[in-house]
């Protein structure tokens, strides 16, 4: 790693630290961006002739679990010099790739609760060490009528063990987190990456223009994620992808992939913000 990347590096693994999501503007070209996009909206309307296989996150909000094969973009995405360099900056040289999804809302959905992704850790609310990250790269240009993402910085750290399934604060305190909410308005081939338990929350979309996010999930040894996703390629794709890339990924060879019946559904976000 050169020395200007290498001190990048570590400004963006503090801030991280510190606010639980840090952001890379232009990481990617919008071309790209356009050709994920096409990728995703391909691989979503798929996935709604499945049962099991898209999963509502609130009205009009749903997310659904891919495979590397579905987007052409993955190999790119996944050797990105700044993604793998901050996930060995944070979860260490032994990091793991297990989840490639994506979240899509459409005109009509509401502002979720906040929430975290999952329950933390005694890793991370104790010691203030993230174990897992999601790098998010956006499909569209956002706009305030596209329901943007809001994120309260720095609750990655809060204890949350007596929250709602560990994830959803009390209703009553929501005002705290609001007040500290920052809306995010990404472009095309910008990409972020902050821990799944900074709290967060889809806002309401009032736009005609879906806005579709693709996800990255990676983990650090012993976070356990991987036993909730499953992604799965051909041999055929699996010998074209660089040992750099294989050494960092926890996938299922197989003959032919199939589609993910969903291990995690977040059963708080289905009906939205009442």
């Amino acid at each position: 790693m050169d020395k200007a990347l290498s001190q990048s590096i570590e400004a963006d693994a503090a801030t991280l630290s510190r606010d639980g999501i840090v952001g890379k503007p232009g990481a990617f070209s919008a071309a790209f961006a356009d050709a994920m996009r096409a990728d995703m909206m391909t691989a979503f309307f798929a996935a709604l002739q499945i049962p099991g296989n898209a999963i509502g996150r609130g009205p009009k909000r749903w997310y659904v679990e891919i495979h590397p094969e579905q987007f052409s973009g993955f190999i790119e995405l996944a050797t990105h010099p700044w993604v793998t360099a901050v996930c060995e900056a944070v979860l260490g040289p032994h990091y793991k790739i297990v989840e490639l999804g994506l979240d899509v809302p459409f005109e009509g959905a509401m502002n979720q609760p906040w929430h975290r992704d999952f329950p933390s850790p005694p890793e991370t609310w104790r010691d203030r060490r993230i174990t897992s990250l999601a790098f998010n790269l956006t499909g569209v240009d956002v706009t305030p009528d596209m329901g943007p993402f809001e994120v309260a910085p720095g609750t990655q750290y809060e204890d949350g063990r007596a929250w709602k399934h560990e994830m959803f604060p009390a209703k009553e305190i929501w005002p705290e987190f609001a007040g500290r909410g920052v809306r995010k308005f990404p472009k095309r081939g910008d990409i972020s990456c902050r821990s799944a338990l900074t709290l967060h929350r889809g806002t309401a979309h009032g736009s005609m223009i879906p806005r579709p996010v693709l996800v990255l999930g990676v983990d650090a040894p012993g976070a356990g994620h991987d036993k909730l996703h499953d992604p799965q390629v051909t041999q055929s794709y699996y010998d074209a992808m660089p040992q750099t890339l294989r050494d960092h990924f926890t996938c299922r060879v197989v003959e032919k992939p199939q589609p993910v019946l969903q291990k995690h559904d977040i059963e708080g976000l289905v009906m939205g913000e009442a």
